[in-house]
């Protein structure tokens, strides 16, 4: 055998250089209008994903919400627990998925919104697509996306492998938290990158992108512009919202203070927007270079 021969073919479904993790034909959701929520990490992305589920809720929808984090924080504001993840819970049976039941794995949170948390390998070991894939294969298999209208996939931190870009094949739109910032741009750009590599084989597209924590939003409108992508939601920087988080709830949760009541009315209009369909935006995201030079000097 030559050195060739042991070279892997990464020119993948998803494009070149691609190795992932695909879902079987029969691990589709359908129904269910499916969103993936994706930013830099650290910047809110939980808080935004739980609040966004709460006001789907408002709205009369039936939501199911999913952490695809290992740290498995993300429904913590809706049911006021770190609740157990589906990975934790297969290893207890030994991977024998038959002997769950759904109440082992799915949990009741603020208005009736399901939560499930995935969970994650240990670190250094496994693929985050294949705990994705497990956890959308227990959910079919116990019929528990029949009678619902919203999956919110919340996914942690940047797009960088192929396994934590899984949700992507499941969701119809991509929605994209970030703030004011560079750093959080550039990690937007390179999202948008992944989507539009998914997209060329999957349904999913982009829905838009949530400015997030952040007063302004005149860099994450300059790049939106360049790029022809679109910012659907503006959610200020308030400590309000960082004190709804220590007190385990959802800002519909909190006391009827005035900040608290228009970012309330903004996630609704968020929900709104998403449920009554965006354009699929297919935006051309800017080489490394470009976005240095459009966002990182004076």
């Amino acid at each position: 055998m030559s050195p060739r021969d042991e070279i892997p073919n990464l020119k993948g479904l998803d494009g070149e250089g691609s190795v992932q993790v695909h879902q079987p034909e029969d691990a589709k959701i359908e129904g269910a209008k499916v969103f993936s929520v994706y930013g830099k990490g650290g910047i809110g992305k939980s808080t935004t994903s739980s609040n966004l589920s709460a006001a789907f809720s408002m709205l009369g929808k039936r939501v199911l919400q999913i952490g695809c984090d290992p740290k498995h924080d993300s429904t913590f504001t809706l049911t006021g627990s770190l609740v157990p993840t589906v990975i934790d819970i297969l290893k207890e049976v030994d991977f024998h998925a038959e002997e769950l039941r759904p109440e082992d794995f799915i949990f009741d949170g603020f208005n009736g919104v399901k939560c499930v948390e995935a969970g994650g390998p240990p670190a250094g070991t496994g693929c985050g697509g294949y705990v994705v894939g497990q956890t959308v294969k227990l959910l079919k298999q116990h019929h528990l996306l029949e009678d619902t209208d919203v999956v919110i996939f919340d996914v942690l931190g940047d797009v960088v492998c192929g396994g934590f870009a899984a949700p992507l094949q499941h969701a119809d739109r991509a929605l994209i938290v970030t703030a004011n910032d560079f750093d959080s741009i550039y990690a937007m750009n390179r999202i948008i990158a992944a989507v539009q590599a998914k997209s060329n084989n999957y349904k999913v597209r982009l829905a838009g992108c949530v400015a997030n924590r952040s007063r302004e939003t005149d860099e994450v409108d300059r790049y939106c512009e360049t790029v022809g992508f679109n910012r659907i939601a503006h959610m200020p920087d308030l400590d309000a919202i960082r004190r709804s988080r220590l007190k385990k709830k959802t800002l519909f949760e909190m006391p009827d203070d005035e900040e608290i009541v228009q970012v309330r009315k903004e996630y609704i209009r968020l929900a709104e927007t998403l449920w009554n369909g965006t354009e699929p935006l297919a935006p051309a995201p800017l080489p490394d270079r470009e976005i240095f030079e459009l966002l990182g000097f004076d």
